[in-house]
């Protein structure tokens, strides 16, 4: 009996079949793939267990800690807040949060915040992974903060500090928390399954991830940006296994979903603004995303990245069309979406692999989805 379920249309059968390679293998314990191609649902798949011990099995509503796929969450919230122009990216954070001009910020720009430019990729100051639960604090250590780099055609990997950098700029134009506005304004409207800080009410649904074998910086100095950021707070896969985790709004970093509530909302990318028949991002705004913005070799993830608003793009690394843009999570998550087939691709698992930039199991299935949409 095949441990895969769902749906998909004749063309997009084989990822059926790499799904269960997957899971029979072993590269999987449990995860969900899902693709919409042309505002069409043609693949929605889940299957495996929800633990390592393989007790429990993975259901279509199964929720999992995607790591930072979340940020494509954060990126959409403030691209609508500029598309009802409310929220300007060339413009100085400390217009929106004026705490955030100490220290030299003064001329750092909201596109620097989404772009991985702000010289804020960890905390100077001391602080332990529980006090992410912590809105106010991280976010006016931040605020106080000097910048560890001015170059702001760098980028080092905001991989925390990113979504509570937006959530506050979003906090301060709208009045609300980055989770309470995406829920209303976003996955309450599209009925998609992700949260942005989980209710108890959740609970019952989560699979916990599987950590990956244990990480190292290798040659890289103690001083170094890389160290510095991914040691400040030191974050293993083991914290979403605490509800304090779950609970709070970290939008960088602790977001739960699985790829069918991921993919209904990011095609939004791939179909010029709209999704499920609701309008978020004007044609003109979402070509924004699209478009390069900075790139190079990445400071804190030491291979060449690109970036639109937020999103990454094509780059000697990551060789995709000139009409995609995506990201991915800690240990696998991934999410792509490419204008030009009009495809969207999500993959969302619980069994982490070693490394930030994931592993090959998300590009194996979005190849699989782009040859069967060109064929």
């Amino acid at each position: 009996m095949s441990q895969v379920h769902g749906t998909t249309t004749d063309k997009f059968a084989g990822l059926v079949e790499y799904f269960e390679g997957s899971l029979a293998s072993g590269a999987d314990v449990g995860a969900s793939i899902a693709v919409y191609h042309h505002d069409e649902l043609v693949a929605d798949l889940w299957g495996g267990y929800r633990d390592e011990a393989k007790t429990t099995p993975w259901d279509r509503d199964t929720l999992v800690n995607v790591w930072s796929t979340t940020k494509t969450m954060t990126f959409l919230v403030a691209l609508m807040l500029a598309d009802r122009g409310e929220l300007d990216f060339n413009t100085p954070v400390a217009t929106y949060w004026p705490e955030f001009a100490a220290n030299g910020k003064a001329s750092i720009e909201v596109r620097h915040l989404m772009n991985h430019c702000a010289g804020l990729s960890g905390w100077q100051e001391t602080i332990m992974p529980e006090d992410l639960a912590d809105w106010d604090l991280v976010t006016s250590l931040l605020a106080a903060q000097k910048p560890w780099w001015d170059d702001r055609t760098r980028t080092g990997y905001h991989a925390v500090t990113q979504g509570f950098l937006i959530g506050e700029v979003v906090r301060r134009i709208t009045g609300t928390t980055i989770g309470q506005f995406f829920k209303s304004e976003v996955a309450d409207v599209l009925d998609a399954d992700f949260f942005i800080g989980l209710p108890e009410s959740e609970e019952h649904r989560v699979s916990v991830v599987i950590p990956p074998p244990p990480e190292s910086f290798g040659e890289a100095a103690p001083d170094s940006i890389m160290v510095r950021t991914l040691t400040s707070p030191l974050l293993d896969a083991t914290a979403p296994g605490h509800r304090w985790w779950r609970a709070a709004e970290i939008p960088a970093a602790n977001g739960h979903g699985n790829a069918l509530a991921v993919a209904t909302i990011q095609q939004v990318m791939a179909n010029g603004g709209h999704a499920n028949g609701h309008r978020f991002l004007s044609e003109k705004t979402c070509d924004r995303v699209f478009e390069r913005q900075v790139g190079g070799v990445d400071m804190v993830l030491d291979v060449d990245m690109s970036f639109g608003l937020g999103y990454g793009l094509a780059s000697s690394y990551v060789q995709v069309g000139p009409g995609t843009c995506f990201w991915g999570g800690y240990g696998g998550s991934l999410i792509m979406m490419d204008r030009d087939l009009g495809l969207t691709i999500a993959y969302m698992m619980n069994k982490m692999q070693v490394g930030l930039t994931g592993d090959t199991r998300g590009s194996e299935v979005a190849l699989l989805a782009a040859v069967a949409a060109m064929s």
